[in-house]
């Protein structure tokens, strides 16, 4: 069955469709050896080239998108690369033989918690669109006294060096001591937007965790370091959330059993 090009390889994870049309216009696509236009059509039996080298996109049920759930610990670099050798989060995903993984925004080194990873980047696209206005939940420990007035600022908005930007809302989740935890949401996902707003009021973050990314909550059973593939239902409700068609669910693959040796 054939679909449009920027569909196809958007679901693939090679980027979003705005961005495949871009590299269309800038002549990086080639469909059969030919320039490919806007709004052509292709299918698994059609030869398709990005900047010179074949991307796969057969329409394999293996390949269908897969979107998974990563516990990033604190220490760890949301980038593909890293001069200085640190881990990052792409040290501990899993190989896959067609497309690449696309992470829903990131996390900086010193915060940990949920972060989704999929092949699939339309998806990934429009969970990250200010547009949509999906909700980051985080737990952030402040260091310092909380008044009220500071918890109204917070929630009213705050000018920034990129802009204003808030808490959609703020929930006092105990503490001892001078340290005590909230939860908190915000919307737009600016970088390190959690912690340039407590800043901007004199308080120290010391530790933050994302504990939620839209519908999907991070489990207590995957521990830091580790990942586990979203559930089918929990699929649906994301796609949804930026409505958007799911993909059917992944085949699940058996191991092969062992044969006995005949005697």
């Amino acid at each position: 069955m054939a679909e449009r090009l920027q569909k196809v390889l958007a679901r693939a994870g090679f980027g979003s469709r705005r961005q495949i049309e871009t590299w269309i216009r800038d002549g990086k696509i080639t469909v059969n050896g030919k320039l490919a236009e806007l709004g052509v059509s292709v299918s698994d039996t059609d030869l398709v080239k990005i900047e010179g080298r074949s991307v796969s996109i057969a329409a394999n049920p293996e390949h269908t998108a897969r979107t998974l759930v990563y516990h990033k610990p604190a220490g760890e670099l949301t980038t593909r690369k890293d001069e200085a050798g640190r881990p990052t989060v792409f040290d501990n995903l899993p190989k896959i033989r067609s497309g690449r993984w696309v992470t829903v925004g990131r996390l900086d080194f010193n915060t940990s918690g949920l972060l989704l990873v999929t092949t699939d980047g339309e998806l990934a696209h429009r969970l990250m669109h200010p547009s949509w206005e999906i909700e980051r939940e985080y737990a952030v420990r402040i260091l310092g006294k909380v008044d009220e007035d500071t918890l109204r600022r917070l929630q009213e908005g705050v000018e920034l060096e990129d802009g204003m930007a808030s808490f959609a809302s703020i929930q006092d989740a105990g503490g001892t001591g001078a340290n005590h935890w909230y939860h908190v949401i915000v919307k737009e996902g600016k970088n390190r937007e959690v912690r340039r707003l407590w800043e901007s009021q004199g308080l120290q973050v010391s530790r933050l965790i994302r504990i939620r990314y839209g519908p999907v909550t991070l489990s207590r059973n995957i521990r830091a370091g580790h990942f586990q593939d979203l559930p089918q239902d929990e699929v649906k409700a994301l796609y949804a959330t930026v409505k958007l068609d799911a993909p059917e669910a992944r085949p699940v693959r058996r191991p092969a059993k062992k044969r006995r040796r005949s005697r």
